[in-house]
């Protein structure tokens, strides 16, 4: 019986799926490639519905530092992109005719959820990448567990907030839905 050695462990093997030019950058030499070309501009954040409107949702989430941007309000479908700060919360609410889906892009939260504002039997921690579905009728809230803040957009539907909503901050928020609800 005859043993083939394997090559020296010095000697690579060749890969023919390995391509050494497919990270390199030739704008911006050892930086990690998101795309060709040189830093994109930043986005302006202001509504834009409901005219037809394409945007880098995660660049513009990550470039929010409102606590609530309508990115885009049409008919029957709103965009937000939100950001809360580290220990803070969106508060307790609930949107009786209102579907809302949640993604979180940065940061780590918790959210709530239930029939009655007193009966939150239903949570889950929230991470990049996850998304939280709330039908209509159901009290929530989104609490940002970590120290940075929570970058996420969130999706109505309908429109849940009038065409360009800008809120600075959680107080500016509240204001807003106390007006609203005299």
């Amino acid at each position: 019986m005859y043993y083939i050695q394997p090559p020296p462990y010095h000697m690579p093997m060749y890969n023919p799926y390995y391509n050494m030019y497919s990270g390199y950058n030739p704008y911006y030499p050892g930086r990690p490639v998101y795309g060709w070309g040189p830093p994109q501009p930043p986005i302006a954040l202001r509504d834009y519905g409901p005219q037809p409107y394409v945007v880098d949702i995660e660049r513009a989430t990550a470039q929010n530092d409102t606590f609530r941007t309508a990115l885009w309000t049409g008919t029957y479908l709103q965009l937000t992109l939100m950001s809360i700060n580290g220990g803070d919360q969106i508060g307790l609410e609930m949107h009786p005719d209102v579907d809302q889906f949640i993604r979180i892009e940065e940061g780590q939260g918790l959210v709530k959820m239930g029939n009655s504002k007193d009966t939150l039997d239903y949570q889950a921690n929230l991470y990049d990448g996850y998304a939280a579905l709330i039908p209509a009728g159901i009290w929530h809230n989104v609490i940002n567990t970590g120290p940075t803040p929570l970058k996420l957009y969130s999706i109505y539907a309908p429109p849940e907030h009038p065409w360009g909503t800008v809120h600075r901050t959680k107080q500016e928020a509240e204001e807003a839905q106390r007006h609203t609800q005299a």
